[in-house]
């Protein structure tokens, strides 16, 4: 092959070295990668975890992660665990709060050179990220994705699942729901079910916190979605008026709870979600006990504690609320979006914008009578499986320990057949 020209030599090397200035003054466009990893310090070595958590997200997706913390920590103590990242900023922030071992790899060749030598056998994905395809090169590991949520959106059936061995999932729901609309997957075969580990401190937390003098009522809308069809937020076309009116009833302290990714692809979202932030900080409080707020916190457990009805956008949220078995109302998107049929939305109530001025009423009938109670609580099982205190956790942690066992069967096979 013929040398490159001198002149496009020195236009990659002022390009590298224009990168670098750029990451290490931070520049980056948001949801890059900074790069600054430890590799160097990290080739030639080995590692003792049997666990990599691959995560090559930066900050603005860390609320995917955070909510995996208490289970990653429960799932360290019995097999060593270690997260794995591209960008140094996120590293310091998973390790600060979740107490977690983290590592940064930059370079594909450097986890490739360490794995040779450790005993990692399985790889776990929160999200569908196209640069987990650095790790799951790898075919010596058993690759799991997790998701941060379980729901009824058609994304959850993305074709993306595939890519992964297995795909651990909340209960017989989700089972279903790949079975009935993802092409040429054996649901059966892939899906583990494990329950949703999150919940566990959440309900602990729940059962903890006393009931306020008035009613809580939870507005936790999602984001506007990737793309126009995944657009199931009811923020700009719901948020204000349902806010407003149960505040203004005087019956109901409201807490509003956005979606962290808010107005990053659609202003108008932002500018809703403001439009309700102001709305509330300047609302009365209410003559009885704590007033109206919004929510940011990284945890939604405290925001689940103490609520007593939640409304919400067909997203992951609706299907931890079922946990509680208190009431819930669904939105339902004014755009062009594809709503599956699902045991829970047929039976949660619909809150459509033609019923927005009837909203105050169905949060009354709701909570005073709450008609769906019983089958409510029959598709708690359906969709989260066993919601006792600390069984989806044990679940999560044997299934983790089985796909290892599967591990370690698949490479003596391969090893046999090459005759290693």
């Amino acid at each position: 092959m013929p040398a490159a020209p001198r002149g496009a030599t020195w236009r990659r090397q002022i390009r590298s070295a224009g990168g670098q200035v750029i990451r290490r003054l931070g520049m980056l466009p948001a949801g890059t990668p900074d790069g600054h990893g430890e590799d160097a310090a990290l080739l030639g070595t080995s590692w003792p975890y049997e666990v990599l958590v691959y995560f090559a997200d930066t900050a603005e997706a860390l609320y995917q992660i955070e909510q995996w913390y208490d289970t990653f920590r429960a799932l360290h103590a019995e097999h060593p665990l270690v997260v794995v990242t591209r960008d140094s900023r996120t590293a310091a922030a998973i390790r600060r709060d979740s107490g977690l071992d983290v590592r940064t790899v930059a370079h594909y060749t450097t986890l490739d050179d360490v794995l040779r030598r450790s005993p990692t056998k399985l790889a776990l994905y929160v999200n569908h990220n196209p640069e987990n395809f650095t790790c799951l090169r790898f075919g010596n590991l058993v690759h799991a994705s997790l998701m941060h949520g379980d729901s009824d959106k058609l994304v959850t059936v993305s074709n993306q699942t595939k890519a992964y061995d297995f795909s651990f999932v909340a209960g017989r729901a989700a089972v279903e729901r790949m079975a009935r609309f993802s092409t040429l997957y054996d649901a059966e075969a892939r899906c583990v079910p494990v329950g949703r580990p999150q919940l566990d401190e959440q309900l602990r937390l729940r059962e903890q916190t006393p009931r306020g003098p008035l009613p809580t009522v939870l507005y936790a809308p999602t984001w506007e979605g990737g793309q126009p069809s995944a657009e199931y937020g009811s923020l700009v076309s719901h948020g204000l008026a349902v806010v407003r009116a149960l505040v203004t009833s005087g019956r109901y302290r409201v807490v509003y709870r956005p979606h962290p990714l808010t107005g990053v692809r659609d202003a108008a979202y932002g500018e809703a979600d403001a439009a309700v932030r102001h709305y509330l900080a300047e609302a009365p409080v209410p003559a009885e006990g704590p007033g109206h707020a919004t929510d940011t916190a990284g945890d939604v457990g405290p925001a689940f504690a103490g609520a007593d009805l939640l409304v919400c956008d067909v997203s992951g949220v609706a299907m931890d609320w079922l946990a509680t078995g208190e009431p819930i109302v669904v939105t339902r998107p004014t755009g062009q979006v594809t709503i599956a049929r699902s045991p829970l939305l047929e039976l949660a109530p619909a809150l459509t914008v033609d019923d927005l001025d009837d909203v105050l009423a169905l949060v009354d009938r709701e909570l005073g009578d709450d008609p769906t109670r019983a089958e409510r609580l029959r598709l708690r099982e359906h969709y989260l499986g066993d919601t006792s205190p600390g069984a989806a956790t044990r679940r999560f942690v044997e299934a983790c320990e089985r796909l290892m066992a599967v591990r370690d069967r698949e490479v003596a096979r391969v090893n046999a057949e090459l005759g290693r």
